[in-house]
């Protein structure tokens, strides 16, 4: 089940050149833009790069085995 107030933004950082997923519920006076802009800079590059490596690494002994005839 889903929580109804919560907003996905998907930012663009110019020094990954990716955007990243930020999900969050904010109060209706909030800034969104100044919200945005301070979440980009405290974005973490680093991590974000190793997260995106680990997800695509493909492990050794899973791949399919070919049968031989």
């Amino acid at each position: 089940m889903a929580i109804p107030n919560v907003k996905r933004f998907r930012p663009f950082c110019p020094t990954c050149n990716q955007s990243f997923t930020i999900m969050a519920v904010l109060p209706r006076e909030t800034n969104v833009d100044q919200y945005l802009a301070d979440a980009v800079a405290r974005h973490d590059h680093k991590a974000f790069q190793e997260s995106k490596q680990l997800h695509f690494k493909v492990r050794v002994g899973q791949q399919k085995q070919k049968k031989a005839k």
